[in-house]
């Protein structure tokens, strides 16, 4: 009898992570009933795209961001800049007669680059353009002047180490794609400092120069020297190089005056239309409102923060309110590692079945593709149909693993995610380097990424049932939980 009453309860968890999702209680509708719900948004997700491409909206978002990132500039954590931009939004969603605007405070890395330069001093006198690397330490006062090593790898590192002390380090790594190849960025110095080195210049993760180095976070660890780290230009790695395999002998001059202050007070900036019917359920849309202190952050990630809010702006002048609350949230402290995020999902976790997707746009807001999608198989069929809404676009595919740095502590946890999948051919060309301006971004673009963004997180926010999700312990009751660890079932969604 004991053993029956657990099957009978097993049958009655519902497939969704937190509570049952059907108000009168009824049993779970079958996969074509859902097909048939999402085909009925037909006629929404039209007037959706109409009006973010062809109507009173078209260009809308462009022309806001234009505005923002010509006024404001760039805005780096910890910077006046970034105070400014997020006081500026704060006023801006209000004026746009959004609901529940307002400012959620976190603490978030202040670190400033102060003056920097280089100069090759032999084998002939040359300007060396460089950023220095986020978080790292300034040189002496008197700068450093030493001779240069050149490495391809980690391996040539570790394999010349008696070579490297004393020496400066120029990473001339070829760029493989940026989540192979930024390790170098990030480990750079540390590797470096292992075996001696006084300090790195690292060739810039990118796949096209036009002699601009691209700047990024780096990390040190503890226990090792902190050296000073900074980017140089493709062409200035490959030169160098080219020197070194000739056998020519390098000296270079570097200074910086970075500093790393106490962490600053800055705030993650909401803005909702509240659900009419599930008010506590969210779906979040978001983008990073941070950038770093170069260009405009126009394409990082102010493309993304403004298409969000786009989206937020669509449903209302349409006169839509879903069932499911839309949330914005433009992050902060994103290019620190999702500083602002982290804050957010802490504060945030406890009411985590009741979050039904979170989705991010952080690579750009190019010629879109689709969707990339993080979740269970009966979530991803669902995402599948709400694509096919988008049809008259052209933008119906879904592509695995949603990538945002900001949603990952929610996907970890269960919670389906979503990214926006756009042509990323020349996002690497620009980002984290003075090229990231309002000139890269191209309104028409812009306008499909807001009705891809606004149609598939209206149709989820206002669809009858939350999306299927893995079942994790903050959704679940204990008992609940105990007896599904009891029959071995998969707790967790391995990202």
């Amino acid at each position: 009898m004991k053993y029956l009453s657990l099957i009978f309860f097993m049958s009655l968890l519902p497939q969704y992570a937190g509570k049952s999702l059907r108000g009168d209680g009824s049993h779970p509708r079958t996969f074509e009933d859902i097909k048939n719900e999402i085909a009925g948004y037909s006629d929404t997700a039209k007037a959706i795209i109409d009006l973010a491409v062809h109507g009173k909206a078209q260009n809308r978002s462009y022309e806001r961001l234009a505005v923002f990132a010509d006024t404001v500039g760039p805005r780096l954590s910890g910077s006046k800049n970034l105070d400014a931009a997020i006081q500026y939004m704060f006023s801006a969603l209000q004026k746009d007669g959004l609901e529940n605007v307002h400012l959620e405070p976190v603490k978030v890395p202040h670190w400033e680059r102060g003056e920097e330069f280089a100069v090759m001093l032999e084998p002939r006198n040359h300007s060396i353009a460089i950023l220095g690397l986020g978080s790292s330490v300034a040189t002496p006062p008197e700068g450093i002047t030493a001779e240069v090593m050149v490495v391809a790898s980690f391996d040539e590192l570790h394999r010349r180490a008696q070579e490297a002390k004393g020496k400066i380090v120029v990473y001339n790594q070829p760029f493989v794609t940026y989540g192979e190849t930024v390790r170098y960025r990030s480990q750079g110095a540390v590797e470096a400092a292992k075996v001696g080195a006084v300090a790195t210049l690292i060739r810039s993760i990118a796949s096209f120069s036009i002699d601009s180095p691209h700047t990024g976070w780096q990390n040190y660890q503890s226990g090792v020297p902190q050296i000073p780290t900074a980017c140089i230009s493709v062409e200035d790695a490959e030169m160098m190089s080219r020197m070194a395999l000739r056998g020519t002998k390098i000296v270079v001059y570097l200074k910086m005056g970075a500093r790393t202050y106490p962490d600053s007070p800055s705030f993650n900036t909401v803005a909702e239309i509240v659900g009419n019917k599930y008010p506590e359920q969210i779906v979040l849309v978001s983008g990073h409102l941070d950038s770093w202190d170069v260009g405009q952050g126009a394409m990082d990630d102010g493309g993304g923060a403004f298409i969000s809010w786009e989206a937020l702006s669509l449903i209302k002048d349409l006169g839509l309110r879903p069932k499911r609350t839309l949330r914005m949230v433009l992050w902060t402290g994103e290019e620190q590692g999702g500083v602002g995020a982290e804050q957010y999902y802490q504060l945030h976790k406890e009411n985590i079945s009741n979050f039904d997707i979170v989705m991010e746009s952080d690579e750009g807001t190019f010629k879109p593709s689709g969707l990339a999608f993080t979740g269970n198989a009966k979530a991803r069929d669902i995402i599948k149909e709400i694509m096919a809404l988008l049809l008259p676009i052209n933008v119906t595919d879904v592509f695995d693993n949603a990538d945002g740095t900001d949603i990952n502590y929610w996907m970890r946890d269960g919670v389906p995610g979503a990214s926006l999948r756009d042509d990323l051919s020349k996002y690497f060309w620009f980002h984290h380097s003075q090229g990231d301006t309002m000139t890269v971004q191209d309104p028409n673009q812009m306008n499909l990424c807001a009705a891809v963004w606004t149609v598939v997180s209206y149709v989820i926010a206002d669809m009858e049932e939350m999306l299927p999700r893995t079942v994790s312990k903050q959704g679940m009751s204990k008992q609940g939980w105990l007896s599904v660890e009891c029959l071995t079932v998969s707790s967790k969604q391995k990202n």
